[in-house]
């Protein structure tokens, strides 16, 4: 049934009228694409049921019990399933073909029941234009790494499978998300591979006392390579093997349900690994069974395979690996990776997106666009409070409106320019010479009608070959003056900065917050994963909370900052709240005052002056009081604010305000403030951030 239209993007953006008839070709387009859909049972029907029917499954045929094992492999010759149950016997146990291409075996349980057992090894054999091989089934749930550092497909069959005993939290309409990247292989601090239960056991409970209540996880989906960080995918339905099993990963989520936390999965659809041995490529001996034929289906920056969002096969594959991870794991929303890469011909390679005509030229991949919409209503079909989050830099305008009014249907995106500002000034500029101005505008450089992440770092800034913020304020110094006790001008001013630039970030740049692990505390070093440069070490593949745990450093200054800013936003409803107004900028004295939503900010950038009786405008008549201050002395401050202070509004005009207040504003300092009519919230507030930061 054809979706019902809503206002078009360009009834709601002038600016994009001149592109109305693209937008209506391209939502068009989509609609025939949804109605061959829902003739064939809609988005929660056989589209979406591949892992159901596909791979190595229990079931019956007439009344007989045992195992169905199903491959789309339309171009093979032959496929035969082999494993530890028959002896890897290439020749016993042959598929047979149906005209779609689709090959079929049933193995009743009496010949094979006593050997084809929970966690036993398989592969299918597939005989094709190449020859023959053993390969790993598209839609296998568990892949080991073999001793001889092959991979095989287990069959994952527990006697006793897990049962979520949590319901999904959901995210309070009051608050915005406040989300926590990680990484399960690298959140532990011994030289290894951390698993699903130690995440579980020593970092959810630290991501829940600083206040974040969502947690996204890196690297689930199965991938040959450690050090791709997760990206080059090799099995889509099986989770990450080196973590844990797939119901520790299923326990995992529960806990963190259980701490009031929604868990999101970094989905990767815009592209795969090209081996063959592990992954999809020529599995059926064409590069065009899953991915686009020729050049077109390779990423040469990414040296990975292109999917071909046409085929209807791929469709469903996509398509059910989406609702796998949504019904098998109860995971409650994605961040879809690589979505620039996937919206655009040039892989968003080819320019700077300077003109709205780029997003409307030919230069766009209608296909994959159209796949984008179908994957976000179907995460919404299978779970309506699904949260979806596009990791797009190209600003394509409707990535976040609904899909009856033309739009992709994301809930946000990533405010992929605002690290990448702070990295480039922080190399560029000394923080004397950054110009307010700039700062505001860049961190509300976004489509008010669409909602963003804001971040200030994340994963990316913090590989080999680049810096996190901590390491490009303070350098060597983080490893001889980072103690307590010793003083330093350099770590003193680049605590300073770090916390200022994380306020800013956070009230400013997005309707939800994103922080990667161990950034809130400043983890000194870079992130670089086990591989032939480094001697396969992982020094710099951990995280060493032991830093922020020692209450002798200053890490731990970092981290109560990082727990204090992101109580603002239950207290007051920061981030839900749209209302955002500069009230005064001052390039020469270096101060920059805005307002979001009743808290007024005020910012002072001069590295030495403080401003004593400093006026400046508020938005409400009355007095304000005294919320939170980067120069606290739990924060490594130098505690020069009065935290039960009064600002007694004053009938004085300024910019445009008929009101302003007097205050003290310190020296390298961000200030906030909220009207005395939230004195209850304020002391609630404040009540909540007395205790000190615990993860026990």
């Amino acid at each position: 049934m054809t979706q019902k239209r809503q206002l078009s993007l360009a009834d709601r953006d002038s600016w994009l009228e001149p592109y109305r008839d693209v937008i209506d070709r391209r939502s068009h387009y989509y609609d025939r694409i949804r109605n061959e859909i829902d003739e064939a049972g809609g988005l929660l029907g056989p589209i979406s049921q591949g892992h159901r029917i596909f791979g190595l499954h229990r079931g019956d045929r007439d009344g007989v019990d045992g195992f169905w094992y199903r491959e789309w492999a339309p171009s093979a010759d032959r496929l035969s399933l082999v494993g530890d149950f028959n002896d890897w016997d290439r020749e016993t146990n042959i598929a047979q073909r149906d005209e779609l291409g689709v090959w079929s075996l049933f193995l009743p349980f009496s010949e094979v029941g006593s050997r084809l057992v929970h966690e036993s090894r398989y592969k299918v054999h597939v005989v094709s234009r190449n020859g023959g091989m053993d390969r790993i089934p598209a839609y296998a749930n568990r892949v080991l790494q073999e001793p001889d550092q092959s991979f095989a497909a287990r069959l994952w069959m527990p006697e006793r499978g897990h049962t979520f005993l949590n319901k999904r939290p959901g995210i309070p309409d009051n608050e915005g998300l406040r989300i926590y990247e990680a990484h399960v292989g690298m959140a532990q601090e011994e030289w290894k591979i951390g698993s699903y239960d130690e995440f579980r056991t020593n970092v959810l409970p630290r991501i829940a006392a600083n206040g974040y209540n969502a947690i996204q996880l890196m690297g689930i989906q199965e991938h040959p390579y450690y050090a791709s960080f997760g990206y080059h995918v090799s099995s889509f339905f099986a989770p990450s093997s080196r973590f844990g099993t797939p119901d520790q990963l299923r326990t995992l989520i529960d806990a963190a349900h259980g701490l009031g936390i929604v868990v999101l999965l970094d989905l990767v659809h815009s592209h795969a690994v090209k081996n063959t041995a592990e992954g999809l490529n020529l599995f059926d001996g064409t590069q065009y069974q899953y991915f686009h034929d020729g050049d077109r289906g390779m990423h040469s920056a990414w040296d990975s395979m292109l999917f071909n969002y046409s085929t209807p096969e791929v469709r469903r594959f996509l398509l059910s690996n989406i609702r796998y991870w949504l019904d098998e794991f109860q995971f409650d929303g994605f961040r879809f990776d690589g979505v620039t890469s996937m919206l655009y011909l040039d892989h968003g390679m080819g320019g700077g997106f300077n003109s709205l005509a780029d997003y409307f030229s030919p230069n766009v991949d209608d296909e994959a666009l159209t796949y984008l919409k179908l994957a976000t209503e179907t995460a919404r079909a299978a779970y309506q409070p699904a949260i979806t989050i596009a990791e797009d830099v190209s600003g394509m305008p409707g990535l976040c409106r609904p899909v009856a009014e033309g739009g992709l249907g994301f809930d946000y995106r990533l405010s992929m320019g605002v690290p990448d500002f702070w990295i480039k000034i922080l190399k560029e500029r000394r923080d004397e010479d950054w110009n307010l101005g700039d700062v505001y505008h860049v961190m509300l450089n976004r489509r008010r009608d669409e909602k963003h992440i804001g971040y200030a770092e994340s994963h990316d800034q913090a590989l080999v070959g680049d810096k996190t913020l901590a390491f490009w304020l303070m350098d060597a110094e983080m490893y001889t003056h980072m103690s307590k006790d010793r003083s330093s001008a350099v770590v003193e001013r680049g605590i300073a900065l770090h916390e200022i630039i994380r306020l800013l970030t956070f009230s400013l740049s997005g309707e939800g917050y994103l922080n990667f692990m161990g950034n809130e505390f400043g983890h000194p070093e870079w992130i670089d994963f086990p591989r032939a440069g480094n001697n396969n070490s992982y020094q710099y593949a951990r995280r060493q909370w032991s830093l922020a745990d020692n209450p002798h450093l200053k890490y731990e200054m970092l981290r109560e900052f990082d727990r204090c800013m992101l109580a603002l936003d239950p207290a007051f409803g920061l981030l839900t709240d749209s209302l955002i107004e500069q009230l005064a900028v001052h390039e020469d004295s270096r101060q920059l005052i805005y307002r979001r939503g009743p808290l007024v900010f005020a910012v002072n950038l001069h590295p030495t002056e403080s401003y004593f009786g400093l006026r400046m405008p508020v938005p409400d008549a009355e007095d304000y009081r005294y919320v939170l201050s980067t120069d606290e002395h739990r924060f490594g401050g130098f505690g020069r604010c009065d935290q039960n202070q009064v600002f007694p509004c004053q009938a004085v005009p300024m910019y445009g305000r008929d009101q302003t207040i007097e205050i003290y504003l310190p020296s390298r300092t961000a200030l906030v403030l909220a009207p005395v009519r939230l004195t209850e919230r304020i002391d609630a507030y404040r009540t909540a951030i007395s205790s000190r930061n615990t993860h026990d």
